[in-house]
């Protein structure tokens, strides 16, 4: 489902926007939320029901209109294994300065106390993987899909904690609804796999990275970053680790102990085979792996952006 985007407003707001300070903006903008290669940004200003990730520059408009026709056919396939995908639209304003096309997707705004990080600090143990439980209902449907159409149509699926929103959540009643209703709204990668053939561009993941890192992250990281949103395996792992973020790692233990018994036949990928029990100290690992790589990237970029001061060059990313 698409939503309403006032194209004059986004306009104003990205000629006035000051990506070092996006409060100081000319119309000013409210961060929501950082993530790899995009922000989340709001504004009182325009549509306030509305949140817009700003993405990573494009090279040309054909880039973006390719990119907005995929999302479009990602978001659809994940309704069609059952995901309650927040709505959104994928709209671009094109540059005249050279630096390419800057792509926004505006989503219906959720509210904060819903989305599953605020609601999970409300929660004692044992409700707490009542909303885990759900959410590994949510991979079923995904990897299910996937294995009834394996080399045919195929989804990518980043299924961490803070994707999601429950439906309704009350935070004055401090207690789960019933049922739990799910919203997902991380659609700005849209990894989506035909006859086995990734269709998005992967190159995009690196628009925002310092240019004296990009071949070795291009090297290194490129293909495992993409691979493992395909791995039922890895993306419960990540949505493991992401409970020492949130300061919850004593839910690891009994989350961990539910994947493997939920998913022992199942095997990697969500078909048939075995499937490796997950271990504490695999998540443990994986976390700092993470952690370590976020912060040598952020730095990195960091540098990036002083580099560019230096030179009088404008810095057009948003960093935390």
């Amino acid at each position: 489902m698409a939503v309403s985007v006032d194209m004059e407003f986004l306009r104003r707001f990205e000629a006035g926007l000051d990506p070092l300070h996006p409060e100081r903006s000319a119309i000013p903008a409210q961060v929501l939320g950082y993530g790899e290669i995009s922000t989340a940004i709001a504004s009182a200003a325009g549509n306030p029901a509305l949140a817009y990730k700003r993405m990573p520059l494009f090279r040309n408009e054909a880039e973006a209109e390719a990119y907005a026709e995929l999302y479009e056919a990602y978001t659809a396939v994940l309704a069609e294994a059952g995901i309650q995908v927040a709505p959104g639209q994928i709209v671009w304003l094109p540059q005249t300065n050279g630096r390419g096309v800057v792509v926004y997707l505006a989503q219906q705004k959720l509210a904060a106390q819903t989305i599953a990080p605020a609601v999970l600090a409300h929660l004692e143990p044992a409700a707490a993987l009542d909303l885990f439980a759900a959410i590994l209902d949510q991979f079923d449907k995904v990897f299910q899909f996937n294995a009834a159409n394996r080399g045919t149509l195929e989804i990518g699926f980043d299924g961490q904690l803070s994707n999601w929103a429950v439906e309704g959540f009350d935070p004055v009643e401090d207690r789960l609804p019933a049922p739990v209703r799910l919203i997902y709204f991380d659609t700005s990668s849209p990894l989506l796999r035909r006859n086995g053939q990734e269709q998005l561009n992967a190159e995009i993941f690196l628009r925002s990275a310092p240019f004296f890192l990009v071949w070795l992250l291009k090297r290194l990281y490129m293909e495992d970053v993409v691979t493992r949103y395909y791995s039922l395996r890895q993306v419960a792992i990540d949505l493991l680790a992401n409970l020492y973020k949130e300061q919850r790692p004593e839910l690891i233990p009994d989350l961990a102990a539910m994947c493997n018994e939920r998913w022992a036949d199942v095997g990697e990928e969500g078909r048939n085979g075995r499937f490796p029990p997950i271990t504490l100290a695999e998540v443990q690992a994986y976390y700092r792996e993470d952690v370590t790589i976020w912060r040598l990237y952020l730095g990195a970029r960091r540098l990036d952006r002083a580099l560019h001061r230096l030179s009088r060059q404008p810095y057009p990313h948003i960093l935390p």
